[in-house]
């Protein structure tokens, strides 16, 4: 008897066969299927060589178990591909995705957690042992069109769908949702549709956020010394907390935050709990980040959702006391974490009023 993701890794292929053994001709090119074992070591030669100015579709299916816990992964962000030995990598923010190649090569694909990125070309930053302690199958159909993509799933989708993911990548194409002006997602976590700019009844300038069983990291340069008495000042309104339970262990760390990093690669970030009492913090439970990575809860409970807050935090203070060690001398990014991954939950929160207060005046960032 098969496993439940191979069985249904299995019928998208067949009913995608079935489906592009009837395509009018001129629609592609060629397409393929390849399977990624998700305890495979980046990077998975896929064989196929790519021209450039080439068209190309990828939808993704699968999962990626962790091994003694009860987390999975999704193929929409466990599957990154790039193009040459030496290519960027790159994914896309949902299990499907479309890019027109740049310089031709060979297509490579990867299962990415519980790795990381250490450079763009995609070499890994965590050991390969890493990868024994995951389990299970990524299936990737390749689609190579004879025009652009919108049009070639256009033709595909007169004829029928598989489990809506053409018209998931209809709607991706025709309504991308871009990031805040200035700010953009740290590369090696990759991009997501989950912040907006936006205006609510109290603000003129906001950013939105929905997480929805994802994880992004939204970064903006704020470049200043860190000095006593730096404060960060923010608005907030949480909506919907991605965890009901405390999020200092790894299965449960779903939450919504707004950070600071260092110059010496260190990061608090101030985040609203479900139950962890106000000023408590912790080093990330995700182990590539536990290093650099401290939290701290800035308000706590389900009490005030749906309110807005004003905030104000001594950073200079803050670090002494949770991470301790000699101070940095500057601060150097804003950032808005999101993560609903763990628990496969959702997260909704709003932000405006982003600055830093200093002795010497106010850095507006939002």
């Amino acid at each position: 008897m098969q496993a439940p993701s191979t069985a249904a890794n299995s019928a998208f292929r067949s009913k995608f066969e079935d489906l592009l053994a009837r395509a009018p001709a001129g629609t592609m090119r060629h397409h393929d299927f390849v399977r990624v074992p998700s305890n495979q070591k980046p990077w998975l030669d896929t064989g196929i060589d790519l021209a450039a100015g080439e068209t190309v579709t990828t939808i993704g299916v699968g999962q990626t178990f962790l091994t003694g816990t009860p987390l999975s992964f999704d193929a929409d962000f466990q599957l990154w591909y790039r193009v040459g030995a030496d290519g960027e990598a790159f994914r896309g923010t949902r299990a499907t995705n479309s890019f027109t190649v740049e310089s031709p090569g060979r297509l490579y694909v990867a299962s990415y957690f519980p790795g990381e990125w250490s450079t763009r070309s995609g070499d890994l930053a965590t050991p390969d042992e890493a990868y024994d302690g995951v389990t299970g199958d990524l299936d990737l159909l390749i689609l190579r069109w004879q025009g652009e993509p919108l049009d070639g799933l256009k033709r595909l989708a007169v004829l029928g769908d598989v489990d809506d993911l053409l018209a998931l990548e209809v709607d991706r194409l025709l309504n991308p949702v871009l990031p805040p002006k200035g700010w953009e997602y740290l590369w090696f976590i990759g991009p997501a549709e989950t912040y907006r700019s936006c205006r609510t009844d109290k603000h003129d300038r906001a950013i939105c956020c929905h997480s929805d069983n994802n994880a992004a990291l939204l970064i903006k340069d704020a470049v200043l010394p860190l000095k006593p008495n730096t404060r960060l000042r923010w608005s907030w309104r949480m909506d919907k907390l991605p965890s009901r339970t405390r999020e200092d262990n790894l299965i449960t760390h779903d939450y919504l935050s707004i950070a600071v990093e260092f110059d010496n690669g260190q990061d608090i970030t101030y985040y609203w709990s479900s139950e962890l009492p106000v000023g408590t913090g912790f080093r990330c439970p995700i182990p590539t980040w536990t290093a650099r990575e401290t939290h701290v809860v800035a308000r706590s409970g389900l009490e005030g959702l749906g309110q807005w807050f004003d905030e104000e935090r001594d950073v200079c203070r803050d670090y002494g006391e949770k991470i301790g060690g000699p101070l940095p001398a500057k601060i150097v990014r804003v950032w808005l974490i999101a993560v609903s991954l763990f628990q496969h939950t959702e997260g909704k929160c709003q932000y405006a009023d982003i600055s830093f207060v200093t002795n010497d005046g106010v850095v507006p960032v939002l």
